[in-house]
């Protein structure tokens, strides 16, 4: 009786496998990428927010959006449009809105492929699948009365590209709603902070009139 190896599992199944080895560096790359990202874009927008009023308070608007404009963070960049934006109350809102969604689409850049890889992976390893079961039974076919010897290597290959279309699946999964809630807690986060700059900007306008 043969005895299969992982390694003649994986020469089985290679063109599957290799499809689902470029899925996996392809995944794992974007969720290396976002989660840096991310990262880099965390603050406390509080504090931000607190800093940014007390300049625009002692020192005006001009100088309040050369501050932002030192940064790169979401809650800099939305404050900057909404300092430069004029007009009523619902100007600032339309600037402030479309500033974050500006900042949501380049924070999740990319991460919808994630999405795609956990939704399609299982399927790839399933086809994998497929073809090693048509090969077990194409070889009891072609040897009747044959032991299990002779369907192994077609039920290794089975196995082991559903096992690998699991474990590519599964990390792109966690990436995706990983990247995907702390971009929306993220947001939020700026979306608070910015309201407090519209109000004081509103109040500071009636004031002027």
């Amino acid at each position: 009786m043969n005895n299969v190896t992982i390694i003649d599992m994986i020469i089985q199944g290679w063109p599957v496998l290799s499809l689902l080895l470029l899925m996996s560096i392809f995944s794992i790359t974007i969720i290396v990428d976002r989660v840096r990202l991310i990262r880099r874009n965390q603050v406390n927008a509080r504090s931000f927010m607190a800093r940014l009023l007390r300049i625009l308070a002692e020192q005006g608007k001009p100088q309040a959006v050369e501050f932002c404009r030192k940064y790169e963070f979401p809650v800099a960049l939305v404050s900057a449009e909404i300092l430069q934006q004029a007009g009523p109350r619902e100007a600032k809102e339309r600037a402030m809105e479309h500033a974050m969604q500006a900042q949501v689409r380049k924070l999740e850049s990319m991460v919808p492929v994630l999405g795609t890889v956990a939704g399609t992976a299982p399927f790839v390893g399933l086809f994998g699948t497929v073809i090693g079961i048509i090969k077990a039974f194409a070889s009891i076919a072609a040897n009747s009365g044959g032991g299990p010897e002779v369907v192994s290597a077609g039920i290794a290959e089975a196995l082991i590209t559903t096992a690998c279309g699991l474990v590519v699946a599964i990390p792109a999964l966690i990436g995706y709603n990983y990247c995907i809630h702390m971009s929306e807690v993220l947001m939020t986060d700026v979306e608070l902070s910015v309201y407090d700059l519209i109000e004081v900007l509103c109040r500071n306008e009636a004031t002027q009139a």
